[in-house]
């Protein structure tokens, strides 16, 4: 009869310590699985930024290309996608696209004042070129009242 409650008691403890182990590695799961959720939305705000950064090039370029330089300058595209504000995006993004042209005043039209680069380096058979300069900003979504994230991409293009 000794034996028996040494055994109740053993069986009791190996429990309790079973149920603490049991507990310790279910707290690592779950911290690691934060973590991941965590670094994997990141990593998908970042792509959207630079998907959305790509796609805002290329419509500056198909901008540049249609517009009229001699009737009006085209320097900026400006857009929101999502939940975004002009002051702090929520959980959208605010995408600044700003454009500068390169090339002899007869090429850049109307743009000859405002944000021209090299016209001296310019021949009369060298062909319009832009910079396309693309920012897009962004919060991250697990710290909302941290400072905006920006992605910038800088793009030169012969038109």
């Amino acid at each position: 009869m000794y034996y028996q409650n040494h055994r109740k008691a053993f069986s009791m403890l190996t429990a309790i310590v079973i149920i603490v182990l049991m507990a310790t590695v279910a707290m690592l799961i779950m911290n690691m699985s934060g973590k991941l959720v965590k670094e994997t939305t990141a990593q998908y705000q970042r792509e959207q930024a630079i998907l959305l950064a790509k796609s805002y090039t290329e419509y500056a370029v198909m901008a540049v290309t249609a517009n009229n330089r001699t009737a009006n300058c085209l320097n900026t595209i400006n857009g929101t996608v999502g939940d975004a504000t002009t002051t702090s995006p929520n959980n959208g993004y605010r995408i600044r696209t700003h454009i500068a042209y390169i090339g002899t005043n007869a090429a850049i039209g109307t743009c000859s004042g405002t944000r021209t680069l090299a016209i001296l380096a310019a021949g009369s058979d060298t062909p319009l070129t832009i910079i396309v300069d693309a920012y897009v900003d962004y919060k991250d979504l697990d710290n909302l009242a941290g400072p905006n994230i920006t992605y910038h991409r800088r793009t030169v293009q012969k038109i």
